[in-house]
């Protein structure tokens, strides 16, 4: 009989902590679950004008890897300005070929809607071609643009850099 006792309240402890890990379980997923916003996608469309200044060789720097300070002016759907920082570099062998990293901030109003928000640039080029990655970093946004994301592309026509920028931002 005391066995059986012994195995019962072995029996209910059982249950009872695997009641307390559901439960614990359920309260992480609840805190945890993303609230779903709507999410408006659109897209912006305009010119830019760009400014880079190289900056001086850090001594102690692979020479082969130039820093440049960017700055631009955003005309159109998105009107304002930027700046940012660049590394590039240039083949030795192949004119028009390379490639940069580089992050810059955007101070602007977008669509009607003002803030800020910091874009991600990734790129190689060869001769005529050029490969772009450009995103907004996560929660980057500020103000009005504040959960924005998005791809942004350059269109260079010449000597005239275009931009269209397709963006999701959440409904208010």
């Amino acid at each position: 009989m005391v066995l059986m006792m012994k195995k019962l309240f072995a029996c209910i402890g059982l249950v009872f902590c695997l009641a307390a890990i559901v439960d614990l379980n359920a309260q992480t997923a609840d805190k945890n679950s993303v609230k779903k916003t709507k999410m408006t996608t659109k897209l912006a469309k305009g010119t830019f004008e760009v400014k880079i200044t190289p900056q001086a060789e850090d001594p102690d720097g692979e020479p082969m890897i130039g820093r440049l300070i960017m700055t631009k002016q955003f005309v159109g759907d998105l009107a304002g300005t930027s700046k940012g920082q660049m590394l590039g570099v240039q083949s030795t062998s192949v004119e028009g070929s390379g490639g940069y990293v580089a992050v810059e901030r955007l101070v602007c109003t977008l669509n009607g809607l003002k803030g800020s928000f910091i874009l991600q640039h990734i790129g190689t080029m060869q001769p005529g071609k050029y490969e772009m990655n450009i995103s907004v970093i996560p929660d980057s946004g500020t103000e009005e643009l504040t959960g924005i994301s998005g791809k942004f592309k350059i269109i260079i026509e010449g000597k005239k850099h275009l931009y269209e920028f397709e963006y999701s931002i959440p409904k208010i």
